[in-house]
């Protein structure tokens, strides 16, 4: 994962100093990429170490559509409590878009189905992609994330907000569109997902797994944050730990925590950091 720690350097030898909803402040450089092979590992950051299991219980959770975090938390992930109501609800986000998009008939559509039966049926299309991207239901940036709730908005607008999917030679590679992108928490944990949910698919569609492409938009680093990325640089990347999926489920929405085993992680030491609410 040299290409993100190069993405660290360039924003903090390159950024600008930009205000943001938070209130925190941020260093900020525009319209970045990195790619990795999937058959170089799994892209799970050694220079410090992540929490597998929120990577994939929060991709299930998106999955099945669920906008509550009372899953969540009864499954050891509280990424998202801080946007939540007291009753755990956070509007319309990811999980409602992807798999339940409203049209104008009053019913919806799974974008997740569409991509799985193009992958499956017409693998050469243009056109393999979802999105969150719901405009009627963003939040509105005056209010908080849990009054937006109550108005039937979104408690926060979506950040990774566009998957596009590509097979070539039997294998399945994707490209992620991030507008927002927190570079030293949530970036490798949107890469890591990425490439969650590309060996899902390619297990469902009998393709291999190939590339990842990440695109980020707005590519920052909080203020509060710059101590732990120089940590971080000081660190040397190990050796990539390897995925395995223990089996096939009947769908992409049948998979659970222990399909997945993850093999030779042995990373750096956690470097804890604030998240900007």
């Amino acid at each position: 994962m040299k290409q993100y720690l190069n993405l660290l350097q360039d924003i903090l030898g390159n950024g600008v100093q930009k205000g943001d909803r938070t209130g925190t402040g941020t260093l900020s450089v525009f319209g970045r990429q990195f790619r990795h092979d999937l058959s170089d590992g799994f892209p799970l950051l050694t220079t410090k170490k992540l929490h597998f299991k929120s990577i994939v219980n929060e991709l299930l959770w998106f999955l099945n559509g669920d906008t509550n975090t009372r899953w969540l938390n009864e499954n050891g992930v509280s990424i998202w409590n801080e946007w939540a109501t007291e009753e755990g609800d956070l509007g319309p986000i990811y999980g409602a878009q992807w798999t339940a998009w409203p049209t104008r008939d009053g019913g919806t559509l799974n974008q997740i189905d569409y991509v799985v039966d193009c992958l499956r049926n017409n693998p050469d299309s243009r056109r393999i992609l979802f999105h969150a991207w719901n405009v009627e239901y963003l939040p509105d940036e005056s209010m908080s994330p849990q009054d937006n709730v109550r108005a039937g908005r979104m408690a926060l607008p979506p950040c990774h907000l566009l998957y596009q999917f590509y097979v070539a030679q039997g294998r399945l590679s994707s490209q992620l569109m991030i507008r927002s992108s927190d570079s030293f928490l949530g970036l490798p944990y949107n890469s890591a997902s990425l490439a969650l949910l590309t060996h899902m698919l390619a297990q469902q569609c009998d393709l291999e797994p190939g590339e990842i492409i990440v695109c980020t938009g707005d590519s920052h680093i909080y203020s509060n944050h710059l101590e732990q990325v120089r940590t971080q640089l000081q660190r040397e990347p190990l050796a990539l730990p390897r995925l395995d999926i223990r089996r096939r489920p009947e769908d992409i929405y049948s998979y659970c925590f222990e399909d997945f085993q993850i093999t030779g992680y042995s990373p750096h030491a956690h470097i804890p950091a604030p998240v900007a609410v």
